[in-house]
């Protein structure tokens, strides 16, 4: 009798062990098959600028800017800047720290020679803006693109051409 139970307690714990085993590989399978789809699968389309260079006899498109040539580095201005702006309650002191992306090391050392005049411009459109606006998203997206419409057209004038792409804000403070 005591031998009995001994075997039925021996093929039941077989069993068990089995059945853990089973479980762990079907999870690993899975796992293994969910990591490979996520890795490999899909990215079979064409995607735009490959679809144009079919088209185009195998070639890439070209850019019809300078400053959409190259690839895109940012220049920091060296300080932030500091003006005030006239607000319906009272006049607020803005800080903004700004870096300009550019395309190309030929347009970077162009905006790097420029500093002082693209820091100028940049004070001046920024002085001419109002702290009501500032407040919203959309009055800073609005200034952010004056500055960069100013910035392009100075520049223009000294460089010879649209240096910097676009104009970012990194820090804006408006006490």
């Amino acid at each position: 009798m005591a031998e009995e139970e001994l075997q039925i307690e021996e093929t039941g714990g077989k069993k068990s062990k089995l059945m853990l085993i089973i479980i762990i590989a079907v999870v690993l399978i899975g796992g293994g098959g969910a990591a490979y789809f996520f890795l490999f699968a899909g990215g079979d389309e064409p995607t735009a600028a490959e679809e144009l260079a079919a088209e185009g006899g195998g070639q890439a498109p070209m850019a019809d800017t300078n400053a959409s040539v190259g690839t895109a580095l940012y220049v920091a201005m060296p300080r932030p800047i500091v003006f005030n702006v006239p607000g319906s309650g009272r006049d607020r002191l803005v800080q903004i720290k700004v870096q300009l992306m550019v395309r190309g090391t030929d347009n970077e050392e162009k905006a790097k020679t420029h500093i002082p005049l693209i820091e100028g411009t940049l004070l001046q459109t920024f002085s001419a803006s109002n702290a009501d606006d500032l407040v919203t998203e959309p009055g800073k997206i609005e200034l952010r693109d004056n500055a960069l419409e100013a910035v392009q057209n100075a520049l223009k004038d000294i460089a010879g051409g649209e240096v910097v792409e676009r104009v970012l804000f990194t820090d804006f403070v408006m006490q």
